[in-house]
């Protein structure tokens, strides 16, 4: 997705009257203030009861659910015939100011905070997942070069400590 593809897909949003989060690459971009690599896809986050009207209005632009590993029930993939797509995950804001997605017994949740990020596409403003959290969802899985040119970028900028899965980077090791 390019940055001018996303910027329509926020236009559309914004003609509906929906609030979507960025995450994922873009988000990083956004954090940073600039695109840093290309990205295959869009990641958001949305409200469930926003969700409709963005997917009518792709799917009545020819856009379709993307067959991929349901591994999480709460997330889909919605894509054109021109390649773009976007990785929608689905969330319900909780009591505690988080955001559940899928059945709340899988424990997958944007905690508390993590939805406070602002950022900039091409100098558009967006919402999107800080910094902090940008950097701690990309843990706990087996890091790449990607990832760690995404982390050591947003450590930096924003003064973050490199998580411990990032060392072997850190130190020249890979």
């Amino acid at each position: 997705m390019r940055a001018a593809d996303v910027l329509a897909f926020l236009d559309l949003c914004e003609e509906r009257g929906v609030r979507i989060w960025v995450d994922g690459g873009w988000a990083v971009d956004a954090c940073l203030g600039e695109q840093t690599r290309p990205h295959a896809d869009l990641d958001i986050a949305i409200e469930r009861k926003d969700l409709d009207p963005i997917v009518d209005a792709l799917t009545a632009r020819g856009w379709k659910t993307v067959d991929r590993d349901a591994t999480n029930p709460g997330s889909f993939v919605l894509g054109d015939d021109e390649g773009h797509q976007v990785d929608v995950h689905v969330i319900v804001m909780d009591e505690e100011g988080r955001g559940v997605m899928g059945p709340p017994e899988l424990n997958q949740v944007y905690p508390a905070g993590s939805l406070t990020g602002r950022g900039t596409i091409e100098g558009r403003a967006v919402d999107c997942v800080s910094p902090e959290w940008l950097v701690r969802f990309h843990t706990g899985y087996p890091v790449d070069a990607d990832d760690w040119a995404d982390v050591s970028r947003l450590c930096q900028r924003f003064n973050l400590p490199i998580p411990a899965d990032y060392e072997p980077y850190r130190r020249g090791q890979r």
